[in-house]
């Protein structure tokens, strides 16, 4: 089944480009009205895109906590996930500056916005981009949750990781009378894998409505208008792809070959659908049968998703001084380095912001005295700059995990990467094992 729900997403991705393109070219004449008419239907698209991403949204707040409090309950003692915990921070950090670096130095030398031929928004017109979404001091105070039920009802993944590591701790520290506890949550654990699988055979319909909708609406044109933006943008990814899967060459060996192999289910998901979110699930399992201890994954991969956003925090950079070239504006190369660490503090707070990297853009821009509205230029290539975004976020935190795990005493031994995932027990057939995340039965998730 998982070898063939990558060929069904690969098959929607493509069937959506082609329904798509004829969509738009058929019915778009350049009037006010056929464009109302073509945003109409794409609305009619979206409709299945959001079921789906409302359906990952349900599992993953239940997932998270369950994979993360059995995990740490099985470290065995606090100072290993204190070790966890830092080792991963400064894995975080260091990527974090990578990416950022690396988006400075590319729009320097390949220089996208110079000579732009596009018409430059007025320096005064409104982005459409609500600012104060993201404000650092309330990021700060809002990481504690006030309630774990608004926290896992409302998605706030870093809330939620917060009052996990509570609980896990805490479980440690009672020690057997929390053994029922445990059970039951480890009982989730293989629950929630269930749902996912049911979840996902929805991923291939999902694609095929999100990239009709979105090529219906916009058409090929405007692709062609920002080409080169968008073909300098993918240069970089493929440079941080490279450099990210370098690194963990030399620390983890030649073994990493196969790290993309095993991820590359998620990683086709979150590029398809423009969701690193929707590949949560699927990445945690892939990266379980590539032979990283669940109790590393299970608290690196959530924290990633707050702190490791590296394909996001790339096109910060990237396109903030992509808009200052449009508008003819000279950046400094110390105050673009002023930029790049005003960016990695305001890049850790974007998990949860709707168009997080937008919202950060937009404020940083007004900072450095370049005009908002340029954000204008980027909005309508927005989503396909999201696909290539999102697909980098998954491997960086897949190599997170994988590099963290070497570090805390090496990989598990491997699964082969075209078995299906294991499923809960439904009467029929072999039951499922979670021994990786407990202790119910031989065998590993």
């Amino acid at each position: 089944m998982a070898k063939r729900l990558t060929y069904y997403i690969l098959f929607g991705l493509v069937a959506g480009m082609v329904v798509g393109w004829v969509l738009n070219a058929s019915i778009d004449d350049g009037t006010p009205e056929s464009a109302a008419r073509l945003k109409d239907i794409a609305g009619y698209f979206s409709i299945v895109t959001s079921l789906f991403l409302r359906l990952i949204k349900m599992i993953i707040a239940p997932l998270v906590f369950s994979t993360l409090v059995v995990g740490i309950a099985h470290m065995g003692d606090t100072g290993a996930l204190g070790r966890v915990g830092l080792r991963s921070l400064g894995w975080f950090v260091c990527a974090s500056l990578l990416s950022l670096t690396l988006g400075m130095i590319l729009v320097n030398v390949l220089q996208p916005g110079v000579g732009l031929e596009l018409a430059i928004p007025p320096a005064t017109a409104s982005s459409g981009v609500d600012r104060a979404a993201f404000d650092l001091a309330k990021f700060i105070t809002h990481i504690v949750p006030d309630s774990m039920i608004a926290a896992m009802a409302s998605n706030e993944i870093l809330q939620i990781v917060v009052f996990s590591v509570f609980v896990g701790v805490a479980i440690t520290a009672v020690g057997d009378k929390a053994a029922p506890l445990v059970k039951a949550i480890e009982a989730l654990v293989a629950v929630m894998l269930q749902i996912t699988n049911y979840v996902m055979r929805f991923a291939p319909f999902a694609v095929f409505a999100a990239v009709t909708a979105t090529l219906a609406e916009r058409g090929p044109t405007i692709l062609g208008q920002l080409g080169y933006f968008m073909l300098t943008f993918y240069i970089g990814l493929a440079l941080l792809w490279a450099i990210l899967i370098g690194i963990a060459f030399v620390l983890i060996g030649p073994r990493t070959r196969l790290l993309v192999r095993y991820i590359r289910d998620p990683l086709i998901l979150a590029f398809s659908a423009a969701s690193s979110e929707a590949a949560y699930p699927r990445t945690l399992e892939a990266l379980d049968r590539f032979g990283v201890p669940p109790r590393i994954a299970s608290f690196v991969l959530p924290l990633g998703y707050s702190f490791n956003l590296d394909g996001s925090m790339m096109y910060m950079t990237f396109a903030s001084l992509f808009i200052a070239q449009a508008y003819g504006i000279h950046m400094p190369i110390g105050q673009q380095i002023a930029m790049l660490l005003v960016l990695m503090v305001t890049s850790k707070g974007i998990a949860g912001v709707p168009r997080a990297s937008l919202v950060v853009i937009a404020g940083t821009l007004s900072m450095f005295k370049i005009p908002e509205a340029g954000i204008l230029l980027i909005l309508a290539v927005d989503h396909f700059l999201d696909m290539g975004r999102s697909a980098t976020n998954v491997i960086g935190n897949a190599v997170a995990a994988t590099v963290v795990a070497k570090w805390e005493g090496g990989l598990d031994e491997r699964e082969p990467a075209d078995r299906d995932p294991p499923v809960a027990p439904t009467g029929h057939g072999p039951k499922v094992n979670v021994d990786s995340y407990g202790k119910i039965g031989p065998g590993r998730v």
